[in-house]
């Protein structure tokens, strides 16, 4: 029995990493032109910055026991030091607090270096980029993914490694049901209204001076940063999380503009030139984020896979993603944790 995987982020590689490790017949289909989906990290010299998630946390023990299995480090998030605070006037404040990030974990290499791990035990002819499925049809419980250059691939069952809204793009033969599809697009995709600004340097000058790298800001672009630097050695680097809509940072130049006269107030003149300041909005980011997407949350949304959008096509068609952990949703773990559960409709199918 063939297995047919839409996506390859963390939880489509995940998934074709385990179906390879049990000897099974799958392909891996990727839009993009790497690996990764939402994890995406940015290489200078020897250091390594995500601009994507970056942060995994204690009691996650699927990430942990993953990144063990594959021979990669954990290190701390960087978190001595006090606190900055710029108020509505510009007005820069310290030692308000101490980091608000303490206790998480990061990976060295960036969380880049986990998807080329699982992409790495992939045989090459499991998998294709470049490749986006603009049309899925079932026909005698044969599933056939028509990809937008025109060619078909077919396979007994289908899992969507994806956000489902990105997924509800997708044309169905014959048509998912109304409830379905309802559901799908009412699924807000994790993260991809945000925008997130790596600054890069020679030297981490904030820790001289006794501060975190964590910044609260109710006036600039970033209405938080954190040290986002390597384990060890350099470069090092400050990112932010971007707070204004999507609409009102479509202009990159001005973005920037703003950016450095930011990094200025909040970390002084060295701040205000980097080696390199990193943009990535994934706003803007054609198979992450759908318009609907551009909204913003205002709370961390309710996951999980409904009820509407299980025992299709006669339960050869799988949801995956972390939109669709019950428990996890939202985070790292959660796109793990939606592979636990596909493999066990998967592996349904094939002993039934």
């Amino acid at each position: 029995m063939k297995t047919l995987i839409v996506g390859g982020g963390l939880s489509g590689l995940a998934l074709a990493e385990r179906l390879e490790q049990q000897g099974c017949d799958y392909v891996l289909l990727e839009a993009r032109a790497r690996f990764g989906g939402r994890i995406m990290t940015h290489q200078l010299d020897e250091g390594y910055f995500d601009m994507g998630p970056a942060w995994f946390w204690p009691g996650q023990p699927r990430i942990a026991a993953l990144i063990q299995r594959l021979g990669l480090m954990k290190f701390d998030q960087f978190a001595e030091g006090v606190l900055t605070f710029e108020d509505e006037h510009g007005q820069v404040q310290r030692g308000q607090g101490f980091s608000s990030m303490e206790g998480s974990w990061r990976l060295k290499g960036g969380l880049g270096a986990l998807t080329d791990a699982l992409a790495k035990c992939l045989p090459h002819n499991r998998w294709r980029l470049d490749a986006p499925v603009v049309r899925m049809e079932m026909s005698d419980d044969q599933c056939t993914a028509t990809l937008a250059n025109g060619e078909c691939v077919s396979a007994n069952q289908v899992v969507l490694a994806m956000p489902p809204r990105i997924a509800a793009e997708i044309e169905f033969s014959p048509e998912l049901p109304a409830e379905t599809t309802h559901a799908m697009t009412g699924i807000a995709t994790w993260m991809a209204g945000q925008a997130k600004a790596v600054a890069v340097y020679d030297t981490p000058f904030w820790r001289d001076q006794g501060l975190s790298g964590d910044a609260m800001s109710r006036k600039g672009p970033m209405v938080e940063t954190h040290d986002a630097s390597p384990r060890e050695g350099g470069p090092y680097a400050l990112f932010g999380f971007i707070g204004v809509p999507p609409q009102g940072r479509a202009d990159e130049q001005v973005l920037r503009s703003h950016l450095h006269a930011q990094l200025r107030r909040l970390f002084g003149p060295e701040a205000a030139e980097p080696r390199e300041l990193v943009l990535k909005d994934w706003a803007f980011d054609r198979y992450t984020s759908t318009e609907a997407d551009k909204a913003p949350l205002h709370a961390h949304p309710t996951y999980g896979l409904p009820p509407a959008m299980t025992e299709l096509w006669n339960g050869k068609l799988h949801f995956s993603g972390t939109e669709v952990a019950p428990e996890f949703g939202g985070y790292i773990e959660g796109a793990l944790e939606a592979t636990e559960n596909a493999l066990v409709g998967l592996n349904a199918e094939r002993l039934g």
